[in-house]
This record gives C-alpha cells, structure tokens and sequence, in this order.
C-alpha cells in the first residue's frame, strides 16, 4: 500500500461510533494496520473492523479511569512502529478536535516514524444531523466555536465566557456533562439569553442516541438523567432551536423537552 509502508503510523478518525460513518479512507487503513491502538469512545462495531491478523491495544482514557498516560501511549507507538508494523492510532471523532493529536505526531517525528492523519466526522456535526439542525443560520449564527469542558482534577473551568456568549454563535461543548450546570450559569452571567436553545446529544449516532433539548438555564437539570458513562455533546444558540429533532419535535428554546 504506497500510503501506508511498513513502520509508519495513521492517526485515524473513527467518528462518532456508528460504522458508517467512517470515511473509505478510514475503513481502507483500518483493514491495511498490524496493530490498531484505540480509544475508550470507539465501539465494538468499529473494532469489529479490525482484521484478526492485527493486534488491538485499548489506550482508552476516561475521566477518572485512565488506563494509558499520554508518554506511555506515544512510546507504544513508536515501538511499534519502529517494530516495522503498520500503525493505526484510531480515535473518537476527529483526531484533531481535542484528539491530543499533536503529542503523537511530535513523537513519531523525533523518533524519524512517518505519520499522516485520516480525518474523521466529528460529534457536532453528527449532534447536528441527528437533530435536524444547522451548526450555522444565516441571520442566526455566523460562527460555530468548539470548546472543551473536560479538566484535571481540581483545575477551575477557566473560558473566555465573555466570547463563547456571543449572540451570533453556535456553542459545541464536548466532555461537558459534568460541568453543565457552571457552563450555563457562567454563559447567562455573561450576557446569553437564558432562554436560549440547548440540546444534549448522548451517545450520539449510535442506537442508544438520546437528544435532549430544552433552555440554557434548565442545562444542569436536563444533563442529571445522563450516565456517568455516556459520552455526552453540548449544543448552545440561536440556531439549535431552528431546527427539528429526528423524531419530530420541535426543539423551541421556550420547552425543556427531554426527547428519547
């Protein structure tokens, strides 16, 4: 395969979880790896695309649960590489949508290992057409910002509230669960509506997709029927209430509706 020698590494996009929403490119490297080094967020269907001759290495990491620190996952990398196997590093979403893909590209390259990126669909976008929604409306919200709530331990929530407020914005929060209900309080504090249209995409293309839609400042009540372990997206703004649901409702900022 002229794109993928033997000791080289693909950092690749697995996307939100439901398999066909992988790239070809994806799918094709995929197929090609001797080893496939993955993450907590991808699922069964996806691994299920692992050839048996390549070797799987969960380097998953959760909040509270990490099984791999990042040094350690960059030098399983490069040995393996270095090892002359065919590399993927297969990651949740898009790996460079707070994928840490630039430790692992660092790494490879003082270590003179070739690697290249495999884009991949990331949750917002899938949040967005599972919704029925635009990201961006004219006359609504000229730009989209894509943030991350996800903390050390004991680290204060520190954004730039006064710019993720803007009224012509749409606001992705990922690994935002947790701190909802500060999310909400330290956007309103900053100027945005309380009224403003939220929805919480839960496990988002997979078939226990849940899309819970409702009003900012009802967003720490709504994100209390979540599991710990459900990866969960925030959606923020004028245009998430533009759009309708997948199963029909509307999702009007003035209704704190949970959609199953």
């Amino acid at each position: 395969m002229d794109d993928f020698p033997a000791g080289s590494v693909w950092l690749v996009g697995a996307g939100p979880g439901d398999p066909d929403l992988l790239t070809r490119k994806a799918e094709r490297l995929i197929a090609a790896a001797d080893i496939v080094f993955y993450d907590a967020l991808v699922g069964p269907d996806i691994l299920a695309l692992v050839p048996d001759t390549a070797e799987r290495a969960s380097v998953g990491k959760r909040s509270g649960r990490h099984s791999k620190d990042q040094g350690t996952i960059d030098t399983m990398i490069v040995a393996a590489a270095r090892a002359g196997r065919r590399v993927v590093r297969l990651k949740g979403g898009d790996p460079s949508i707070f994928g840490r893909s630039t430790e692992e590209i660092d790494a490879c390259r003082a270590a003179g290992i070739p690697v290249r990126i495999c884009p991949g669909i990331t949750a917002a976008s899938a949040a967005a057409a599972s919704g029925m929604i635009s990201l961006t409306l004219r006359g609504l919200s000229r730009r989209l910002t894509l943030v991350t709530a996800h903390l050390r331990e004991g680290e204060p929530l520190s954004l730039d509230w006064q710019a993720l407020a803007a009224p012509d914005a749409t606001l992705a929060v990922y690994m935002g669960r947790a701190a909802a209900p500060e999310i909400a309080r330290q956007l309103i504090a900053a100027g945005m509506a309380p009224g403003t249209p939220v929805m919480i995409a839960v496990n988002v293309s997979l078939p226990s997709e849940r899309l819970i839609t409702g009003r900012l400042d009802a967003l720490g009540f709504l994100t209390r029927t979540i599991g710990d372990r459900d990866p969960a997206l925030l959606l923020i703004g004028e245009a998430v209430g533009a759009g309708r649901v997948a199963d029909g409702g509307l999702a009007l900022p003035c209704r704190a509706a949970v959609e199953a």
